[in-house]
């Protein structure tokens, strides 16, 4: 079943950052916020198609085997890669970055004074990006419209041609 709600999840196992994170974009996004302490929890929800899911990058603080954000990153793009993942750590080094991006973030956030700004900043591209793409998806419905009716034209057109010639 189709639905109309567009969907931002917020995965980290800090209860207090999430909720603080989900009152600012609330705030400031017109989505469905869901909040989950761990990846495992997120995952079983991404029927929901999230357009944005933003990931801590450690996870396990309240369950010793949970898989670190960059782990949950790859099932999330492996199975969703048309979901935007934002991945916001209290990690400030350029490695754990890099990994993120190469796994397919869309940005990493370290946490700190203007993360909740760079945030904000950041989803707003992806909404932007968003609109390009859907505006996209349109403009190539029509040409291909346009195409069948064009063809359908000079189909007609030859065989009333055919049919004025040889009858």
């Amino acid at each position: 079943m189709a639905t109309d709600k567009r969907y931002i999840f917020l995965v980290d196992d800090e209860p207090i950052q999430n909720e603080m994170l989900k009152d600012y974009l609330a705030e400031r996004f017109v989505y469905d916020i869901k909040t989950y302490e761990s990846g495992e929890d997120a995952l079983k929800d991404m029927h929901l198609n999230p357009e944005i899911v933003v990931l801590d990058f450690h996870l396990n603080s309240n369950k010793a085997g949970a898989q670190n954000g960059v782990e949950i990153l790859k099932a999330i793009k492996e199975r969703h890669p048309s979901t935007q993942v934002i991945m916001l750590s209290g990690q400030d080094k350029i490695d754990v970055a890099i990994d993120s991006m190469k796994y397919g973030a869309y940005d990493y956030v370290v946490k700190g004074e203007t993360a909740f700004s760079r945030m904000e900043n950041t989803m707003n591209n992806i909404s932007e990006l968003h609109r390009i793409k859907t505006i996209n998806g349109a403009y190539k419905n029509t040409i291909v419209f346009l195409s069948i009716v064009i063809g359908l034209i000079v189909l007609l057109s030859i065989y009333i041609s055919y049919r004025y010639i040889f009858v």
